[in-house]
């Protein structure tokens, strides 16, 4: 029953009334016979802050770019001869150039003109 219980904290779009939620089903649970419930119970508690801020909603929309932006970079990098290479273009594309040892360098076998 308690285990079915839990399930509803998710369907509370305000946070002041999933805590509320939260906090009198601890309470519950803690007074259970159950040991594995109470160390649930505990460990819900010890997270409450985490479960509540997980409620909002976020988007995932700049992850994803970021994704799409490497797998593009990996994509072109079939071409380069060692892995440093691919390795320092996607720190380039990413952002992170700043924070490479080494500057990327196009490795030709035959230099232009010949």
């Amino acid at each position: 029953m308690l285990k079915e219980e839990f399930q509803l904290f998710w369907e509370y779009d305000s946070p002041a009334w999933a805590a509320k939620f939260l906090d009198a089903w601890c309470t519950r649970a803690m007074r259970s016979r159950i040991e594995p419930v109470k160390k649930f119970a505990r460990t819900v508690r010890a997270h409450r802050e985490l479960l509540l801020r997980a409620k909002k909603q976020f988007s995932s929309g700049i992850v994803e770019g970021l994704n799409n932006k490497a797998k593009v970079t990996m994509r072109k990098a079939y071409g380069y001869r060692t892995f440093r290479i691919a390795e320092l273009s996607l720190y380039h594309v990413l952002g992170k150039a700043s924070r490479a040892k080494t500057r990327p360098q196009i490795l030709l076998t035959k230099p232009f003109g010949s």
